[in-house]
């Protein structure tokens, strides 16, 4: 199984706010990796350094092989072509058809005839059961509707990893459920490799074959999902009884 992301003793500070610690972390090809921890512990910015959005004070991120951090700005932008990203709350276009919200990538980054980019779109809503829905728009769907628009949008250039930015925040539990669900098949169904942000202990539990936990700028703990049940560091113990206790 090959390494798809290497992060190695990664730094990263903001002025005296020292963010990033000295991270390692290896995702897996093919695997959903879950990096789960409290809001400030620094997940996002880690997950800025995966997709070159940030460079780091020192440390290495290597991506496919490649050390992003010696790249230029424009061998970063073919980077981040093996990428999509599902943003908290989908990110859609309210103005754009969910054809469009799609398509948006497509007219963006390729030179196709707007038949074929039809049928692009048609195609990649069709893997997460969205038929004929090109030419309603977001705001007539439901958050778990969104979510899948959202994840079509983008797997619609074919990318090799899909971040997943908090994805269950702000969902019911039902919903919840259908977003971990809808992970777990694009994993299945595209063979991807998912890299999920979240402080969302019961979903990171469901989705992750590597649950990896961030306190204080570094990874305390990671492993199978079982292993972060039987944990016996103290910070991951103490985080995971908040869900126990529910």
């Amino acid at each position: 199984m090959n390494v798809m992301i290497d992060i190695q003793d990664l730094h990263k500070s903001f002025g005296d706010n020292h963010v990033l610690r000295g991270m390692n972390l290896q995702v897996m090809e093919g695997k959903t990796t879950v990096i789960i921890g409290a809001s400030g512990s620094g997940k996002s910015v880690l997950m800025k350094h995966m997709i070159g959005l940030l460079r780091p004070d020192s440390g290495k991120v290597i991506v496919d092989g490649l050390d992003t951090t010696t790249l230029s700005e424009r061998e970063l932008s073919k980077i981040r072509e093996k990428f999509g990203m599902v943003f908290q709350g989908a990110a859609l276009f309210d103005s754009m058809s969910v054809g469009d919200n799609v398509a948006f990538p497509l007219r963006e980054h390729r030179h196709l005839r707007e038949k074929e980019i039809q049928e692009i779109v048609a195609e990649k809503l069709a893997l997460f059961d969205l038929i004929g829905v090109e030419r309603i728009f977001p705001a007539e769907l439901s958050g778990g509707m969104r979510k899948r628009v959202g994840l079509a949008r983008a797997v619609v250039l074919e990318p090799r990893i899909i971040l997943f930015d908090e994805p269950t925040t702000g969902l019911d539990p039902i919903t919840t459920e259908s977003v971990d669900d809808l992970i777990v098949s694009a994993k299945q169904r595209l063979g991807v490799t998912s890299v999920v942000i979240s402080h969302d202990i019961a979903s990171s539990l469901r989705v992750g074959d590597h649950v990896a936990m961030i306190h204080e700028g570094v990874i305390v703990d990671q492993g199978t999902p079982n292993d972060l049940r039987n944990s016996q560091h103290p910070y991951v113990q103490r985080f995971l009884s908040t869900w126990f206790a529910k």
